[in-house]
């Protein structure tokens, strides 16, 4: 899995608008909607809603992985945006969050969705790839980044 298949320029997000937990998700599921039709919005929220009260998905360091699953979709979709400011996302540290991805997978895919997870996870433990990503300043550079490491992880 690539994550090249996964994003595009048009699922970043370089300066989220929004400055809580709940509105960055409303706002990653809007651009969502908007560059696919087959998306529920409403649906999609709740799914993402639902898994942070299990607990949220804001690992630490700075980054958040809200993650879902959402019937009629056929492949994994990830979505990026950043804040300079920093978000309370009820993150593990304790620390506002300023990384955001969202996967979003099909219902059916347990298996692909654990491998983005765990791939995700992998790109986002080197601090360089994180400083990276907060200091660009619009969708392409960051997908440039997200890409570049995505690839050189698979060599």
């Amino acid at each position: 899995m690539k994550f090249n298949e996964l994003i595009n320029k048009d699922f970043i997000i370089p300066e989220f608008k929004g400055r809580t937990k709940k509105q960055v998700l409303e706002e990653l599921v809007e651009c969502l909607a908007l560059n696919n039709s087959e998306i529920n919005k409403d649906e999609l929220l709740k799914a993402l809603l639902e898994r942070e009260k299990l607990g949220s998905t804001g690992i630490g360091d700075g980054v958040a992985i809200p993650h879902g699953k959402l019937n009629g979709l056929d492949n994994i979709i990830l979505l990026f945006g950043k804040s300079g400011e920093g978000i309370d996302f009820d993150a593990i540290d304790g620390k506002p969050v300023c990384l955001v991805f969202l996967l979003v997978a099909p219902a059916d895919s347990a298996g692909l969705h654990l491998k983005a997870l765990a791939r995700l996870s992998r790109m986002l433990r080197e601090k360089d790839f994180k400083n990276n990503l907060l200091t660009a300043l619009d969708a392409e550079s960051l997908l440039g980044i997200i890409i570049d490491k995505d690839e050189n992880l698979s060599s």
